[in-house]
Formats: C-alpha cells, sequence, structure tokens
C-alpha cells in the first residue's frame, strides 16, 4: 500500500463501542431487485457480498417500514415479522465478507408510486404534491397514523436487530416522508407536527427517539443508530442550511452513533441559509463535528479523491456508484493497485460486476447517471 493512503484504512470505534475496520461506507443505493412480496432475491444478496470484504460498513438500500412507505418497485420489506429471514439472510451475507450490515430504515411518503401502496394511498404531512411526483397529490396523515408510522419505524429497528444488523439508518434524506415533515414546503400542518421550524422537527425526533427507545429494550449488545439528511431543498420555502443546522444540533442532543449527509458533491457550497465561504460539510462539521461523527459522500471517485476529503476532518467517507463501478475499490488501494481502479463501465460488465438485471437496466438506461462508455 502507498502509505500516503494508510489514514483510509485505520479502524473507527464509535462511542457506542463499535469498531469497523477501516473508513469507507457502502453508500445506500437503492437496486430494484428484490421480490414482490418484499423478500430480497439471490442475485441482491450477491450484489452486496461482491462488495462487502473491503469496506467496513455497508448501509444497505431503503426498506419500507410499513406497506404505504414503499417507494421503488423492487425494494425489500421491514414491515412485518414475516421479513425477518429474508433480512437475515442479507445481513448474513455482508457481516460473512468482515464488514458491519446497517439496514437503512424508510417511508417514502408522498413520492411513492400508487401502484406500490394500497389501494393507491399516497400519504404524507400534508396535501402537497412534489415536483417529482406532480401527477400525485398525497392525502394528509392523520395524527393517529403518523404515530403508528413512528411505532412502525421501531418495529423495523426490532426486526433487524433480530435478523443480526449492526445497526440502523434513519432515511431522513432525499424528500422522503421524514424529511417531508421537517420542510415547510411539504409541511403545512397545524397540530403539533407542523407549524414552526421546532414543530416540524417533531415527526423525525419522534421517529429517533422511538428508534432509540427499541434499541434499549431489545439489543443484546452494542448497536448503531444513524441518520441521513439533504442539507438544502430547491424549493423557494424548502430547507435550507440554516434549517439543517437546527436539525442536526437537535439530532446530536440525541446522541446519535453517526450523521450522514446525502451530497452529490462532498464539496458543494450552500444556496440558501448559510454563506458560501464554506462548503455545505464544512457548515454542518462546525456545528456538530465534534459532538457526532458525519459521514462524508458525494463525488469521491479516486484513492486521492477520499484521501482529500479525509483530510478535512471527515471520519468516515461513503462510496455510492464508486462501488458499483469497481467492487475492489477498497482492495485495489491497500494493495497498491489504485491506478487499476476503474471508473467508467461498458454494457458488457453486469456479469463481471455482479449487479441485479433491474439495477442494470436502470444504469445503462438513464444517460448521465452512470459513466457508460
Amino acid at each position: 500500500m502507498n502509505a500516503t493512503y494508510k489514514p483510509l484504512f485505520d479502524s473507527f470505534a464509535f462511542k457506542n463501542g463499535i469498531e469497523v475496520k477501516n473508513r469507507i461506507v457502502m453508500a445506500p443505493m437503492t437496486n430494484f431487485a428484490s421480490n414482490e412480496d418484499g423478500t430480497v432475491t439471490d442475485a441482491e444478496v450477491q450484489y452486496y457480498a461482491r462488495r462487502s470484504a473491503g469496506v467496513g460498513t455497508v448501509i444497505t438500500a431503503c426498506t419500507y417500514v410499513t406497506p404505504n412507505g414503499k417507494g421503488f418497485p423492487g425494494e425489500f420489506a421491514a414491515d412485518r415479522d414475516e421479513m425477518v429471514p429474508s433480512l437475515k439472510q442479507l445481513a448474513t451475507a455482508i457481516k460473512e465478507q468482515g464488514a458491519k450490515a446497517i439496514l437503512q430504515i424508510f417511508h417514502g411518503g408522498r413520492e411513492c408510486p400508487p401502484s406500490l401502496v394500497p389501494n393507491g394511498d399516497v400519504v404524507s404531512a400534508s396535501v402537497v404534491a412534489s415536483q417529482s411526483n406532480a401527477s400525485v397529490t398525497p392525502r394528509a396523515l392523520s395524527e393517529a397514523e403518523v404515530e403508528s408510522i413512528i411505532r412502525d419505524f421501531g418495529e423495523a429497528t426490532r426486526r433487524a436487530i433480530e435478523a443480526g444488523y449492526d445497526g440502523v439508518e434513519i432515511h431522513g434524506a432525499n424528500g422522503y416522508l421524514v424529511q417531508q415533515f421537517f420542510s415547510a414546503h411539504s409541511n403545512r400542518r397545524t397540530d403539533r407536527f407542523g407549524g414552526s421550524l421546532e414543530k416540524r422537527l417533531t415527526f423525525p425526533l419522534a421517529v429517533v427517539d422511538e428508534v432509540k427507545r427499541t434499541v434499549a429494550e431489545h439489543a443484546k449488545q452494542p448497536f448503531l443508530v444513524g441518520y441521513r439528511f439533504s442539507p438544502e431543498e430547491e424549493y423557494e420555502e424548502g430547507i435550507t442550511m440554516e434549517d439543517t443546522r437546527y436539525l442536526v444540533d437537535a439530532l446530536a442532543d440525541r446522541e446519535l452513533d453517526y450523521l450522514h449527509v446525502s451530497l452529490m458533491d462532498f464539496w458543494s457550497l450552500p444556496r440558501r441559509g448559510a454563506d458560501d465561504s464554506k462548503t455545505r460539510f464544512q457548515w454542518i462539521q462546525e456545528t456538530v463535528g465534534e459532538r457526532v461523527p458525519v459521514i462524508g459522500v458525494g463525488s469521491i471517485h479516486t484513492a486521492d479523491d477520499a484521501l482529500k476529503v479525509f483530510q478535512t476532518g471527515v471520519p468516515l467517507i461513503a462510496l455510492g456508484r464508486e462501488l458499483i463501478i469497481e467492487p475492489d475499490w477498497v482492495q485495489k488501494i491497500a494493495e497498491g493497485r489504485e491506478s487499476e481502479i476503474q471508473t467508467t463501465l461498458t454494457k458488457e460488465d453486469q456479469e463481471r460486476l455482479v449487479v441485479p438485471t433491474p439495477l442494470w437496466q436502470a444504469i445503462v438506461n438513464a444517460p448521465g447517471w452512470f459513466p457508460v462508455v
């Protein structure tokens, strides 16, 4: 190994005692490959196993916690106890390769296609459609339904514990339900779950509290709880960097094990709510970095990219598309073969890369998403 890259391979210990073998995390990425009934497929398990040997931690694609939260075709489920064997199959495959396995738990809210939820009943914080799903106007959840979904996040956490995962990540990013409650664009409620910035934080924090309560009750050994968030929204009345600093401050007070930023570019600058003298990540790190580990992500392609990010003080670095294109990304750096890391793929690479067919079709049919040559 080139000694320059050695810091990427230092182990990292979370406050609860769980230790990971290096600083590289596989980011959560939807693969559209699960069975209709919500169980994982063999192709999906093989895809994760192929990418779990080098990284220290794997965060799975999102899994829905309740039937009306299914956001994607081919998404796997954690919404009922019958799913525990399926969840266990995936956790085991990841852990057998030497990585920690974290289950990302999720509700799609207004982003759910009507065809995927019972009776086409798409729900959200308020009756406000999103730009990406503009033809669907969601129904506002009642207070009782909101409380039920909070409990569902806890139940999905219990199933993750029973299935042998090392932790869960609450998906509070990318415009899905947890974020919909925090955003003034999508949350127009006048009850205790909406209104002021503080009230819009009620649902996200209630989910965190329920997940942590479940862990305290059911986990027999240390179990990680993380939270992923998107720092800004493009909507004029949407989330700003100022809102996000308020959010992460409150999350840090909940003593989460880590926070995980959702960014396309680690070095991107704020739009609104903070000046652009610092990157979004710098603002977040400055706000909570000394209290809770923050995972950095976004257009980190090469070993040098990762090192540059790591030198900003980021404790952990997540890779998404890079691990699809190059499953041996970590191993090649460890073996001094970083110059051999693949940064593009061809339409003939599916079998070699062990990518499930639904994900592969999405990759080759979405121009600009992946560098296909």
